[in-house]
């Protein structure tokens, strides 16, 4: 047996099932801007970059299905279809653009985006 390495992982072997038994959502998203977006695996996907366009408020409460660390890249013109899935723990969303600051309620009043600015 060799020695134990400090901080070594020794996972068992086999696949590991990311968010197997959670449900999913679906939503088609779109960059009509100029630059690339990048939204990580735990950013709360209602409130993304507001360049990026979709249905905002059926994705409150969720973050895209990515395994920990990673993040999705939106290139300017592209459209994809993401698959969500609903945040865990307390579902209190701190933080991010401030859009909730508090617990998801499922009847909250819909955040509206401030309206995307062009430079010419």
């Amino acid at each position: 047996m060799s020695p134990m390495i400090p901080g070594e992982l020794l996972p068992e072997p086999g696949v590991i099932l990311l968010n197997a038994d959670r449900p999913t959502h679906q939503v088609l998203v779109a960059n009509p801007g100029d630059r690339p977006v990048q939204v990580g695996s735990h950013f709360h996907f209602h409130e993304v970059n507001s360049i990026l366009s979709f249905d905002r408020e059926s994705c409150r409460g969720m973050r895209l299905d990515l395994p920990a660390g990673t993040a999705m890249r939106f290139e300017p013109g592209d459209e994809r279809l993401v698959r969500l899935v609903p945040m865990g723990g307390r579902r209190r969303v701190i933080g991010f653009n401030g859009h909730i600051n508090g617990p998801l309620r499922p009847h909250a009043t819909p955040f509206t985006p401030p309206p995307v600015f062009q430079f010419v």
